[in-house]
């Protein structure tokens, strides 16, 4: 008889729905963010994932991230391949009371986001084909490795590096990749009169930075892989740390510009989600307040180590994401409580975090460049610059509200 938890098992697949609608929540959130006529190309380019990665993590993906370790460096393909022996029946490597097949379900939102999450670094400069195999490429050569080395028992792993929901394994890989993206593609064609920073729909950039909150809850406490105390303080600690984060970010755009900005309000929320991420089900709550409000601060005042490397990451990807994932994961030797997981906070464990993610960092930007290289060869990764003008969306044959015009003109015409 199989000893399966219903209550946990009801927990998992919540927290697994609730990741799965972060890509879309995303799609929206990078969506109001572009201008009007590349919006429609990365939406397409966030839902995509979906499709793509969803079916690299049956055929190979998951073996390789959490597959038998081959040398502390990667999965065997084999056990997994096709879903072979994922089934119903509990794996103890991670949860004894969850069907494995959740654990299976569960980690391939996790690797559907990641790739998600870089479009916003690089706007309006890849083509559609070139993009399908970047992300197939990044998901199989940096993604699973590094997922690997933290998650799957990997040499990372076997220091005694942690990452409770992905501040290495996914913000600090993607950011990284991302700012590598950015760079090596060039920066944007600059329109006569434009102002690169005023948002296509600010309603549109909250209705997502709403969902990505609201989908965070599943994203953080679904690692516990039960509905017990760990799940509520990993819960807790993500609303404390977006709630700070979302406040210290105001306080540094306030005190800089003379006034508080809608978009600094929720893209602060966000960088206080993703530098709590790492940390979020080994550290006390107050902690996890603290460790928002220094999310907000760090991920702010990067702006500064950006402009000095000069890289165009159109939504500033690497800021949010890559310095709140690896500043999350340091913290983690700072705060962590034995009282809520098996590390301690010591010198030792803040040494171990932080190889951990220069290793992940230093990977994913040499990988990643490497990729795009090779693809740039085949000569379907740019965009040339009167198409970056016109806008993706013309590739499309859509715009992003056609229906809107439309009804505008029935209603000239009544």
């Amino acid at each position: 008889m199989l000893n399966i938890n219903p209550g946990d098992t009801a927990f998992v697949l919540i927290c697994t729905a609730l990741v799965c609608m972060m890509t879309p929540a995303l799609a929206l959130f990078y969506g109001g963010l572009v201008k009007e006529r590349d919006m429609m190309s990365i939406m397409i380019q966030n839902f995509v994932c979906m499709g793509v990665i969803g079916i690299i993590w049956v055929f190979g993906g998951f073996s390789l991230a959490f597959g038998p370790d081959i040398a502390g460096v990667i999965g065997d393909i084999r056990p997994y391949f096709g879903m072979y022996h994922i089934g119903v029946e509990p794996n103890s490597a991670y949860s004894d009371k969850v069907p494995f097949i959740m654990v299976f379900a569960y980690q391939m939102m996790f690797a559907i986001i990641a790739p998600a999450l870089m479009t916003g670094a690089f706007v309006g400069r890849i083509r559609f084909g070139g993009y399908l195999l970047f992300i197939s490429l990044w998901t199989i050569i940096v993604y699973l490795p590094a997922a690997h080395w933290i998650w799957g028992g990997g040499f990372l792993a076997k220091l005694g590096v942690v990452d409770f929901a992905g501040g290495i394994v996914i913000h600090t890989a993607a950011g990284f990749s991302a700012l590598a993206t950015a760079k090596y593609l060039g920066k944007r064609k600059a329109v006569v009169g434009e102002s690169r920073s005023d948002p296509a729909s600010m309603p549109l950039v909250a209705l997502g930075a709403g969902l990505l909150w609201f989908g965070w809850f599943g994203f953080n406490a679904g690692g516990a892989y039960a509905a017990d105390a760990l799940a509520a303080y990993a819960f807790t600690n993500t609303m404390l740390a977006g709630a700070a984060a979302m406040l210290v970010w105001m306080f540094w755009e306030w005190r800089k510009e003379g006034r508080a900005s809608f978009e600094g309000v929720l893209v602060g929320a966000v960088a206080g989600l993703a530098t709590v991420t790492p940390a979020a089900g080994y550290v006390e709550p107050m902690f996890g307040l603290l460790i928002g409000a220094i999310g907000a601060t760090v991920c702010f005042h990067a702006k500064y180590v950006q402009r000095l490397l000069r890289i165009d990451d159109t939504l500033e990807v690497w800021r949010a994401h890559g310095v709140g994932g690896m500043t999350g994961a340091i913290l983690i030797g700072v705060f962590a409580s034995p009282h809520i997981n098996a590390v301690d906070a010591s010198l030792a464990q803040t040494g171990v975090q932080a190889l951990a993610v220069i290793v992940v960092a230093a990977f994913a930007w040499t990988a990643t460049v490497v990729i795009l290289k090779i693809i740039d060869t085949l000569g379907i990764l740019r965009v040339p610059p009167e198409l970056q003008e016109a806008g993706l969306d013309a590739l499309y044959g859509e715009r992003a509200y056609g229906l809107w015009e439309m009804n505008s003109k029935r209603q000239k015409i009544d």
